[in-house]
């Protein structure tokens, strides 16, 4: 459609909606990190006042987990295959006890449970059975 602008093909909009309804790069941008929804970007803010209050400590973005390696089988190579978290915290105790260094949580923020991620949700907690894994629902 060469010659047609977005908004006589939109009708009237200059603004072209993302395939998945991902907000604009600028509304989901804080301290110059650029999040992959509002959502993400609502629940880091949060985290990094529940810091601040001294409830949790050293916030990681997007931490990687191993689901499986890469390999070859019968001379081709199959690339490996990761779990990308949007967080991962400490917990800080507030008493002595069996946690008394705190806790790792492993979070994601989701509006959309998919299918592939229920599947690598799975692999993730079968591979790490220990993790304390969180999903905050955002819709």
């Amino acid at each position: 459609m060469k010659g047609i602008s977005a908004r006589d093909r939109y009708g009237g909009s200059d603004v072209v909606r993302s395939k998945y309804g991902v907000a604009r790069v600028q509304d989901r941008t804080m301290n110059g990190i650029v999040f992959d929804s509002r959502a993400e970007m609502r629940r880091y803010q949060e985290l990094l006042w529940m810091e601040k209050a001294g409830e949790i400590r050293d916030i990681e973005l997007q931490p990687e987990y191993v689901l499986v390696y890469p390999f070859v089988y019968k001379g081709k190579r199959f690339r490996g295959l990761k779990y990308v978290a949007d967080f991962r915290y400490w917990t800080v105790p507030k008493a002595t006890g069996a946690h008394i260094f705190g806790e790792l949580v492993v979070e994601d923020v989701k509006g959309v449970a998919t299918p592939l991620y229920r599947a690598k949700l799975q692999m993730l907690l079968t591979r790490y059975p220990d993790i304390n894994f969180v999903q905050v629902d955002y819709k």
